[in-house]
């Protein structure tokens, strides 16, 4: 059993956890297995997100404390949590998906706002920060790869009058 002292470290880690994250999903997990939900805390790890199972009043508490909206949340939670909204969704969604009668996404906050379900699903689909990146460089090479594309035709071209 834990004492008032350590209850209020925890939810005050969890406030300052959620102060700074970018996106809470708040997720039921009702007849998900140990195994399963390690495979969560793995793939979570491998996208900077972080997982906890939380007792409702804290989340509650914790929210409250962070300057969040107030959500009722009731049965079986656990959090998922990340600096970066899209990896945090990403991964509840990906889960849920997987999972589709044990593990349901119910509410989150994205950047202190409670968020609904279609929200989140609709975050999840954005493309994350690497693609973004990949996407944006791509975009920056373009005239430089017309270019050297242009040349070669070019000197094909000339190579071929020459012929």
């Amino acid at each position: 059993m834990l004492t008032r002292s350590q209850k209020a470290e925890i939810i005050d880690n969890l406030a300052n956890e959620f102060k700074s994250a970018g996106a809470v999903v708040i997720c039921g997990f009702t007849g998900i297995t140990h195994k399963q939900l390690e495979a969560l805390r793995q793939y979570a790890d491998e996208n900077d997100t972080k997982v906890r199972v939380v007792k409702n009043s804290f989340v509650t508490l914790a929210a409250e404390k962070a300057g969040m909206d107030k959500i009722d949340v009731v049965e079986n939670n656990l959090a998922i949590w990340s600096d970066d909204q899209i990896s945090a969704c990403k991964v509840a969604d990906k889960f849920a998906s997987a999972n589709k009668d044990k593990f349901v996404i119910k509410t989150g906050y994205l950047e202190g706002k409670v968020a609904d379900v279609a929200t989140i699903n609709a975050m999840a689909k954005l493309p994350g920060r690497d693609e973004l990146l990949g996407m944006l460089l791509s975009v920056w090479t373009a005239p430089a790869r017309n270019f050297v594309t242009g040349l070669d035709n070019l000197r094909a071209k000339l190579e071929e009058e020459a012929a």
